[in-house]
């Protein structure tokens, strides 16, 4: 019976040593989980056995069990490494068949899709043109190659500060070639539906402590603005304040003022020849101060070509344009499991579902039992040298002490022998 326990034991050390072998070799896989082999006594079986005396014939591996704890982060230079930082498993689409890896290091193929080394696509949620994300179902993730498409400016807001003090102008009427019939003024450029750009140009005259007319002109003929509240080309309406030189009425966002202007050339516009926004003046105060421009700004823009993009913590991929603008080109999605030892390790750090490790729950990263994720970066092996090498001794002694009870085994039997 020796012999069979020894060897028995040989072949379990042998096992560890592979296991822990494999772990070392794999120190600087991205992603990488190490394993720990798992062992099981074994007992011959008879029904006549009693249970106080029977003795043991060896042991067994049971399973190769994978450690699941969490890998140190590291950051790169590339804007599509992605570390997961917490559970979860990127979902990876492999010639129609899903796949789960932990290694983040992904690349762009020719047709925009997001891949690892091996080709396989990452999944998530698209984005339609607006940035919108749905969150229907996953899809093999793609960064465009096409120009952000240009939006006509809706709205335009300017906040000044106009100074209390100042005097009414005496030159009228206004005019806005003639700096003597206005108190202040500033200029914005808006943009038409195909990104052409066009001056918006704003004036206040002080009528009276309090109140002020604004005027509003386009183009630099300063082309009085149509369409406005008053009827009256070019002009806004009043602008008045209260005792401590706030906008009246209050809340501001009832100081808005619609107005229309023509496109000087009406081919430039495909929505027609005239181009209707509204005007706020919220922010706008009237203290004992220099009047002057607190901040301007429209919410048109011209079409561009995306510079760059970045992996947000909740995975969001957010693409970066030439004219500054940034929006959403998909989410990156994360799959947990209830038991993540039962899915199967089919090597090039990917695993794939079994009815032991339950289905996939995906979701996005962030959301309840899925962690986060973190781009510019990567998550190292959790192997640890030290405690490897450490377990390879540990591993060397175990296969040498079995080769002693085969070797003690085999003295008991050449004495018997020689009886």
């Amino acid at each position: 019976m020796g012999y069979q326990q020894g060897l028995s034991g040989l072949s379990g050390a042998s096992n560890d040593l592979d296991v822990i072998g494999n772990n070392i070799a794999n120190a600087n896989t991205v992603g990488f989980k190490q394993g720990q082999a798992q062992f099981a006594d074994m007992y011959a079986n008879s029904v006549a056995t009693a249970v106080n005396n029977q003795i043991g014939i060896g042991s067994q591996m049971s399973e190769v069990q994978q450690q699941f704890g969490q890998g140190t982060i590291t950051t790169t230079s590339q804007a599509l490494d992605v570390a997961i930082n917490g559970n979860g498993f990127f979902q990876m689409s492999a010639n129609g068949a899903t796949v789960y890896s932990r290694n983040g290091v992904f690349n762009l193929a020719s047709n925009g899709t997001i891949v690892n080394a091996q080709g396989q696509t990452l999944m998530g949620y698209a984005a339609n043109a607006q940035g919108i994300i749905s969150s229907a179902s996953t899809v093999p993730l793609v960064v465009p190659n096409s120009n952000l498409p240009p939006s006509a400016t809706k709205n335009v807001s300017f906040a000044f500060n106009l100074n209390s003090q100042a005097t009414v102008p005496t030159a009228t009427p206004f005019s806005p070639t003639d700096s003597t019939t206005y108190n202040a003024t500033s200029s914005i450029n808006v943009n038409d539906s195909l990104g052409g750009t066009h001056a918006v140009n704003v004036y206040f005259v002080k009528q009276s402590t309090g109140s002020w007319e604004a005027y509003a002109t386009t183009g630099t003929t300063n082309t009085p603005v149509t369409g406005t509240a008053t009827g009256t080309a070019g002009d806004l309406g009043k602008v008045t304040f209260d005792s401590s030189g706030n906008l009246i009425p209050t809340p501001p966002a009832t100081a808005i003022a619609p107005f229309a202007f023509s496109i000087p050339d009406a081919a430039s516009n495909v929505a027609g020849a005239v181009q209707t926004m509204s005007m706020s003046f919220a922010g706008t105060t009237q203290y004992g101060a220099t009047t002057g421009l607190v901040s301007s700004s429209q919410d048109g823009y011209s079409s561009s070509e995306l510079a760059g993009f970045s992996v947000n913590t909740d995975g969001t991929l957010t693409g970066t344009y030439t004219n500054g603008k940034t929006q959403a080109l998909g989410q990156i999605a994360l799959a947990t499991f209830a038991n993540q030892n039962g899915l199967q390790n089919l090597g090039g750090n990917n695993f794939q579902q079994t009815q032991a490790s339950g289905v996939a729950q995906v979701s996005v990263p962030g959301s309840t039992n899925h962690g986060s994720l973190q781009g510019g970066a990567v998550e190292n092996s959790n192997v640890d040298l030290t405690n490897s090498l450490v377990d390879l001794i540990t591993a060397q002694r175990n296969y040498q002490a079995n080769a002693q009870t085969i070797k003690t085994q085999q003295a008991v039997d050449q004495t018997l022998i020689n009886l």
